[in-house]
C-alpha cells in the first residue's frame, strides 16, 4: 500500500490551503464558487495531477427579468407597441375596418414615446448597458422598421416592385442601427463631452413620418386602389410611386455623409 511521503503530506497541506483562500475569496458574476480538491496519493505518485471540482450554485428563476432596469422595460413597451402594429395591420386585412388600420398607425407614435423616455429614463438614473442598447435596436427594427413596411404593404404598396422597396427599407434600417451600436463608442470618444455629438444617417424613428403619410392617405380615402401617384407596370410586377418614399428614407439612414446634431 502507497504511504504518502512528507514531501507528498507537505503538497498535500498546500493545496488544501490554496483551496480555502480560493473558496473563501472566489465569486464570480454573483455566485459563489465552492472548490474541491480530491487527492490521492496514487494519482500523485503516477500523474503529479490535482483534480479540482467546481460547484456554482442554480441561477435564480427569472435572473434576466431581475436584473432590468427601470429604461429597459419601457424599451420593451417600444417593442410591444411594434408588434402590435403588426397584429392591427394583419386584423385591417382581416377585417377591412379602417379603425384598425388607424390604431395599427397609432402604434408608431407611442413607439416614438417609448423611445424618447428610456433614453431620457437611462440618463436621468445613470442607467447605461450594453443590454439596454441592443434592446434598443431590436426594438426599433420592430416598431420602425417592420412595423410600417407592413402598415404600407396593406395601404396598398403590394406589388412587385413595392415589395422590393419596403424589403430596402427594413434592410437599412437594421444595418444603420447595427453601425451605430459598432461606432457609438468611437464617436463618442472623439467628441470633447465624450457623447455622440450626432447621427450618421438619419435615426430610424424618423419613419414615423412615413406611417403619418399613411394615415392621413387613409384619412382621405386614398389607399388601395386609390393611392398617391397610381399604380404602373414596369415589367414583370407593378410599381407605386408611393414606395419610393421609403427608398429615399432607407437610404437616407444608411448615409455616411449625412450628420444630424444629437440632442
Amino acid at each position: 500500500m502507497y504511504q504518502p511521503t512528507r514531501l507528498s503530506a507537505t503538497v498535500y497541506a498546500l493545496a488544501n490551503a490554496a483551496i480555502v483562500f480560493r473558496a473563501l475569496a472566489g465569486k464570480h458574476a454573483g455566485e459563489n464558487v465552492v472548490y474541491i480538491a480530491a487527492i490521492s496519493g496514487k494519482s500523485f505518485r503516477r500523474t503529479g495531477i490535482f483534480t479540482f471540482m467546481e460547484q456554482r450554485t442554480r441561477p435564480k428563476h427569472f435572473s434576466m427579468i431581475r436584473g432590468f432596469h427601470l429604461a429597459d422595460f419601457l424599451t420593451l413597451a417600444n417593442a410591444a407597441c411594434g408588434v402590435g402594429a403588426v397584429f392591427l395591420t394583419m386584423l385591417y386585412l382581416q377585417s377591412g375596418a379602417r379603425a384598425h388600420f388607424y390604431a395599427a398607425a397609432s402604434m408608431a407614435p407611442l413607439a416614438f414615446f417609448f423611445d424618447w423616455l428610456d433614453g431620457n429614463v437611462a440618463r436621468w438614473r445613470h442607467q447605461h448597458s450594453a443590454l439596454g442598447r441592443e434592446l434598443d435596436s431590436l426594438s426599433d427594427v420592430i416598431s420602425f422598421g417592420v412595423a410600417p413596411a407592413v402598415l404600407a404593404y396593406a395601404a396598398g404598396l403590394n406589388g412587385g416592385w413595392d415589395a422590393v422597396a419596403l424589403i430596402y427599407f427594413v434592410c437599412c434600417g437594421v444595418s444603420r442601427l447595427a453601425r451605430f451600436n459598432v461606432t457609438a463608442e468611437t464617436l463618442a470618444a472623439g467628441s470633447g463631452s465624450g457623447k455622440v455629438a450626432y447621427f450618421e444617417g438619419t435615426p430610424i424613428p424618423t419613419s414615423v413620418v412615413l406611417t403619418a403619410v399613411l394615415a392621413f392617405a387613409a384619412w382621405q380615402d386614398r389607399i388601395g386602389e386609390d393611392l398617391y401617384g397610381g399604380a404602373w407596370d414596369l415589367g414583370p410586377w407593378q410599381f407605386h410611386p408611393l414606395s419610393l418614399l421609403f427608398v429615399a428614407s432607407g437610404s437616407m439612414m444608411i448615409s455616411k455623409t449625412l450628420r444630424i446634431p444629437k440632442p
